[in-house]
């Protein structure tokens, strides 16, 4: 048996030739030429050598733009007709000229006496495929045996898919849930109505089986290829996010509550232009096309009686979801997640742009410079010693970057004035602040109530220094429509941890400024990161050794969050414990008291912050300081809440 088969190359298709190659007899494929390659990849994949033949044409032209169409059909008895008006755009959206049926095309195909005509119909754009069948009932006299797939997903075996669509467009929100908050967490989320999914798998075999059987063997002419028993919106987040390790959608909101908003109320409220923009931003930030929401509520009920009798007996079956939802996640997370396909080079987002990058002479500030400078980045050094900066630079030049040294003393805020109006008047300005300096002071209430001058020299740097320099420079990065600032904070501005309320606070502070200014500048194309930092391996931490038993990030680790910044230009980048906190502060701020004071009390003050100090060589005996000893207690306590320093 020979078959002519349109839409070979797609995602249906493809497993449909695969089983009808499978058979005895030569599978003709319908191929547009810009299509051709894949039509040929395909061949080489599945070993068909002479048994696949391209027909070149077109769907959409005039006899299908075949030369001598019943050549290669005169002896086909099965027309497959993957699709007949062609492939839908972004969740469904139909592009121009998929929306005009040809009935001539159906006519020629009947003129070459085929025996058996099959049409498939995805029923992502609705509309076009009532269309599309209507013409094929109206134009085909011969037997005609119509498949109506649900939403076809990846492979049930390996996750394989071709594209983002359909429930694939909300992995991005799984996703960022993933990253933002701890498995167990419970979240709100959407209930919404049954959505009928298969795996393109099942499409297949169950095509390939009804196709090959007796007229006198079948129920009807129409199969609804779709899931008996379909789990709700809710229901199918909820086995992503399963698979995924994320939140679940412990309370979901039924359709029916939100639909008590009138429908002209909610159009006119979806109509301001500033619920609209802010719609299209949070859409756009989780790579969500409008026109998916629009099937959310989708209600429809597919009969597959007529399907089950045709495939008793063969096992042919849907699986359940939960049988097969982590394949199609681990597929899409290697192979279609939106950000794998976005320029996530450091070189190409650092091309052109003066970075300027404070506390650059160690610690993060250093590995940050390197790794720009690996990229080719231009990067202006600041920190206050200019030969430390020097021997940065150098190591710069050998990675391939272009570094500019520029001492400056950061707590003086006339030094940062001239450091400010030196790069206005050399470089004009800056693209890239990275407000990276910092100083930290571990040291309880209790012992700083006669040191006043520790939250002055906190806030003088860490707020006051800061914010001289995004001053300076912001005016002209609004002046070109483009800029970036990324602070560095702390990830004890979300946990609220004891012994830092001098550090906290100078962080808090800044934090609160970048809130306040961001919405004034975003229009302007400026974008304001915040990097809640955790607890970093750097000589700031080194006087308080209890932290050498402590889990830290690396240099290293700190500064690829910088760089990852730089590229995503996030609104804000933190850890998932650190989130955490911020939330549960939130939700219950006496539980996070509670919890905070035991770490206060199992973390000891140091010996310099009770007033005690060092022994050394010419006061004493020589010998070292004996290294303040950790509880088991604490220890744990340390490696729960990695990254909070206490």
């Amino acid at each position: 048996m020979s078959y002519f088969v349109t839409g070979a190359t797609g995602f249906i298709g493809r497993h449909l030739v695969e089983l009808l190659l499978q058979r005895e007899g030569t599978v003709y494929a319908l191929v547009r030429e810009g299509s051709r390659g894949r039509l040929d990849d395909l061949s080489k994949r599945l070993g068909a050598g002479d048994r696949l033949v391209p027909v070149p044409g077109d769907l959409s032209q005039e006899k299908l733009g075949i030369d001598g169409l019943d050549e290669p059909l005169h002896e086909v008895e099965r027309l497959l007709l993957a699709d007949l008006l062609g492939e839908a755009g972004p969740a469904g959206q139909v592009r121009e000229g998929d929306r005009h049926p040809h009935p001539p095309q159906v006519d020629r195909l009947i003129e070459v006496g085929l025996h058996v005509a099959h049409h498939v119909l995805p029923h992502a754009y609705h509309r076009t495929k009532f269309e599309s069948e209507k013409v094929v009932r109206e134009g085909i006299k011969a037997p005609l045996r119509v498949y109506r797939p649900g939403i076809v997903v990846g492979h049930s075996q390996t996750g394989e898919m071709d594209k983002v669509d359909g429930p694939y467009y909300f992995f991005k929100l799984i996703q960022r849930l993933r990253h933002a908050l701890p498995e167990w967490f419970p979240v709100v989320g959407p209930e919404g109505k049954k959505v009928n999914i298969v795996p393109v798998d099942f499409v297949a075999r169950a095509l390939d089986h009804i196709a090959h059987l007796p007229a006198d063997e079948l129920p009807g002419d129409t199969f609804h290829l779709t899931e008996p028993d379909p789990l709700t919106v809710g229901q199918v987040l909820n086995e992503f996010a399963k698979a995924a390790h994320a939140p679940r959608f412990a309370m979901r909101v039924d359709a029916h509550l939100t639909n008590v908003i009138p429908k002209p109320v909610a159009a006119g409220l979806n109509a301001i232009p500033t619920v609209a923009k802010i719609r299209e931003t949070v859409l756009r930030d989780l790579h969500i096309p409008p026109a998916a929401l629009e099937n959310r509520d989708f209600d429809a009920d597919f009969d597959m009686r007529d399907t089950q009798r045709a495939l008793r007996g063969t096992g042919i079956a849907v699986p359940p979801l939960s049988t097969y939802a982590t394949k199609l996640w681990d597929y899409w997370e290697r192979n279609l997640d939106p950000d794998l396909f976005r320029e996530r080079s450091l070189t190409k987002s650092v091309d052109g742009k003066r970075i300027l990058v404070t506390g650059a002479s160690s610690g993060i500030g250093r590995e940050l410079a390197l790794k720009l400078g690996e990229a080719g980045a231009e990067v202006i050094l600041v920190s206050r010693t200019r030969e430390k900066l020097e021997e940065v630079a150098e190591e710069m030049e050998k990675l391939g970057g272009k570094p500019h040294v520029h001492p400056a003393d950061l707590s003086d805020i006339d030094d940062i004035e001239r450091l400010a109006n030196e790069m206005i008047d050399e470089y004009g300005g800056v693209d890239v602040l990275v407000n990276n300096a910092g100083r930290s002071i571990r040291r309880s209430v209790k012992a700083s109530y006669d040191r006043f001058h520790d939250y002055e020299r906190t806030m003088q740097l860490n707020y006051f220094g800061a914010l001289r320099l995004i001053l300076s420079f912001l005016p002209g990065m609004r002046e070109r429509k483009a800029g970036h600032i990324i602070n560095v904070s702390s990830i004890g501005v979300q946990t609220n941890t004891p012994r830092f309320s001098a550090y906290v606070a100078s962080k808090a502070a800044l934090d609160a400024f970048a809130r306040c200014v961001a919405p004034e500048v975003i229009g302007d194309g400026v974008h304001i990161t915040t990097i809640y930092m955790p607890l970093v391996r750097t000589p700031m931490i080194a006087p308080t050794n209890i932290y050498d038993a402590f889990p830290t990030l690396t240099p290293d680790e700190a500064a690829q969050m910088i760089c990852d910044a730089i590229i995503d230009k996030p609104k804000r980048l933190a850890t998932r414990l650190g989130t955490f906190g911020q939330v549960l502060y939130a939700v219950s701020p006496k539980v996070v008291d509670q919890v905070m004071h035991t770490a206060y009390t199992i973390f000891p003050d140091s010996k310099a912050a009770r007033g005690k100090k060092k022994p050394s060589a010419e006061a004493g005996d020589g010998k070292p300081e004996k290294q303040e000893e950790m509880s088991t207690e604490a220890i744990a306590m340390a490696y729960l809440m990695r990254g909070v320093h206490f």
